[in-house]
């Protein structure tokens, strides 16, 4: 592991209401020399459903319960190794749980990745004469309140006549989506939109021995869908924590079982700050 480092741990995790001040644990202090024990549990894809996480934290002084009690509470998660800190993941907070843990106080949150935006944004959108479906994405995500990436090779279709559409945000991302060939996923408040199967950018991540990969890759295959006549080839891939990794981004293994370039389809993230290692288990697709 000559040009990777797997040493001081650290997290930043932040909760409050949107908009207002909130609080942040995590950060070393004379008053906090060591942070509160966290132990995290991320699940992200390139689905259009959302993403999910859970976070377990031990002795939330009362301030930090109350925060956690706020309709619509936004959390976020940041972690990595001494000042190398990624957005692991970002949402709202759906259920907290305090319970007592030994002597302890343990607080199980469960946070959802944009639960608000989809669940709440109705648009109501009108084009007169030739509308480029781009305009009408970026008006939906303005609507929404997200801000939206395309990938580098995204195309859109125009529509002729004009158009109008008054309803659910998601309904309409998946109509212009199936127009242009494109899909779309929710990534920590971004909306990402691309061609199904590919990356968002040319930019290549190197996943090796050297770079935090752990162990042997294991071949997998998904079943054929609408976009293919057969199935899917890839490779389930242990790796040290790399928040630099997100979904559809461009990974190249090297490894004895494979060398090639990938699609980061899903990524599972865990990690706790007391024991055991920060880990992801990622599933890198064939790009098509």
């Amino acid at each position: 592991m000559s040009g990777y480092e797997n040493f001081d741990r650290q997290y930043r995790i932040a909760i409050g209401k949107a908009g207002q001040a909130g609080f942040e644990i995590g950060e070393k202090s004379p008053s906090q020399p060591i942070p509160l024990h966290v132990n995290f549990s991320i699940e992200r894809t390139d689905l259009e459903t959302q993403n999910t996480g859970r976070v377990t934290l031990w002795n939330l002084n009362k301030a930090h319960l109350a925060a956690l009690d706020q309709k619509d509470c936004c959390l976020s998660l940041k972690a990595g190794y001494g000042s190398r800190l990624s957005l692991i993941f970002a949402g709202i907070v759906s259920y907290a749980s305090t319970t007592l843990d030994g002597a302890d106080r343990k607080t199980e949150i469960e946070v959802i990745d944009n639960l608000v935006e989809l669940r709440d944004t109705f648009v109501a959108i009108s084009y007169v004469g030739i509308v480029n479906w781009k305009v009408i994405m970026d008006d939906v995500a303005a609507q929404m309140g997200v801000a939206i990436s395309y990938a580098y090779n995204a195309e859109f279709a125009d529509i002729p006549n004009g158009f109008s559409f008054v309803g659910p945000a998601k309904d309409i991302m998946n109509k212009g989506c199936a127009c242009c060939g494109l899909s779309w996923s929710l990534q920590n408040g971004v909306m990402q939109v691309k061609k199904p199967g590919d990356v968002m950018s040319k930019e290549v991540y190197v996943l090796s021995p050297d770079t935090g990969l752990l162990g042997i890759p294991a071949r997998v295959t998904e079943s054929a869908d609408s976009t293919s006549a057969s199935g899917k080839i890839g490779w389930e891939v242990n790796y040290f924590l790399n928040g630099a990794i997100n979904i559809d981004d461009f990974v190249k293994l090297e490894s004895k079982a494979v060398t090639g370039y990938f699609r980061a389809s899903k990524i599972a993230i865990q990690g706790d700050n007391v024991s055991g290692d920060w880990m992801c288990t990622g599933t890198f697709m064939e790009v098509t």
